[in-house]
């Protein structure tokens, strides 16, 4: 495979790649700095395309109608669209002390998302409707991580870092509830910490892996087959994109320390691994 190093903005915690299939571009956040980044590959620019350190986003999904809906500090959501900001959820209340982070949208414009772990209390799942509820899915997460539905729309996967266990529910599409939670595969400390995630056409899962310095790909039954090895010891999080979802981006993180992180820390990459993706489903929080 030919790993291509895209754009190095020597980001903290590069994170969340996503494939915006209406402007055919991948968007990155840095998290501790607040920033997300666009790559164009038809022009081969990028750069910073927004930034708000004193609000930190965790992550986004993009909605139907092409803006970016932002995961933010107590809970809230706000649609993101020319640098500017529209309130979709003000807050939820019993997040007040915490921030969203990974997430994802379904067929039905729902977004799951986790929240940060504190102190005082694990993270948790919620499910986001259309109108805006939130709905309690799951607690007591140590390291709420990557998501991803399977692409017969039956089964949802979620990453529990701090455990290293990526689980896989049931998922009912009309209702969007999660039932018949198991462990799908357990990584051993030695090999990483599970991170970011996607899955491709073929129903693989591909998992980034912190302090791993790959991603690693997993059939449909869980066994391993593949890796993809990094410049960078904190591979974070990867997504399918290109006009035929082909192009695997990956984002990494320890871009402030590369002596130790790897020379490729904190970079943007993108590899051909011989699978293609799909597009990302938008949500449609206060859309209707």
């Amino acid at each position: 495979m030919n790993l291509e190093l895209i754009a190095d903005y020597g980001c903290r915690v590069g994170e969340s790649p996503i494939w915006h299939d209406g402007e055919q571009c991948v968007y990155w956040l840095d998290v501790p700095r607040g920033r997300i980044y666009r790559y164009d590959p038809a022009s081969g620019e990028h750069g910073l395309a927004y930034e708000n350190p004193d609000e930190i986003t965790g992550g986004y999904t993009i909605q139907a109608d092409g803006a970016l809906a932002l995961m933010l500090p107590r809970g809230a959501i706000k649609a993101l669209r020319d640098g500017a900001l529209t309130t979709l959820v003000a807050e939820i209340p019993e997040e007040r002390d915490t921030r969203l982070k990974d997430c994802i949208a379904d067929p039905r414009g729902r977004i799951y998302a986790g929240t940060v772990s504190t102190k005082e209390k694990p993270g948790r799942l919620y499910r986001i409707d259309p109108d805006g509820s939130p709905h309690l899915l799951l607690t007591g997460v140590r390291g709420s991580n990557g998501l991803g539905l399977t692409p017969d729309r039956s089964g949802l996967y979620y990453t529990d870092s701090a455990l290293g266990v990526i689980y896989r529910f049931e998922y009912d599409e009309e209702t969007g509830a999660l039932s018949n939670q198991r462990e799908w595969v357990k990584i051993p400390a030695e090999e990483g910490v599970p991170d970011g995630m996607t899955v491709d056409a073929e129903g693989n899962v591909w998992s980034a892996r912190w302090d791993g310095g790959c991603v690693v790909c997993y059939g449909p039954d869980g066994r391993e087959r593949e890796r993809i090895a990094f410049l960078a010891k904190k591979v974070s999080c990867c997504v399918f994109g290109g006009a035929d979802y082909g192009d695997l981006y990956v984002t990494t993180a320890g871009g402030q320390n590369k002596a130790e992180e790897g020379e490729g820390a904190g970079a943007l990459f993108r590899v051909r691994p011989g699978v293609h993706g799909l597009p990302e489903y938008r949500s449609r929080i206060g859309l209707g």
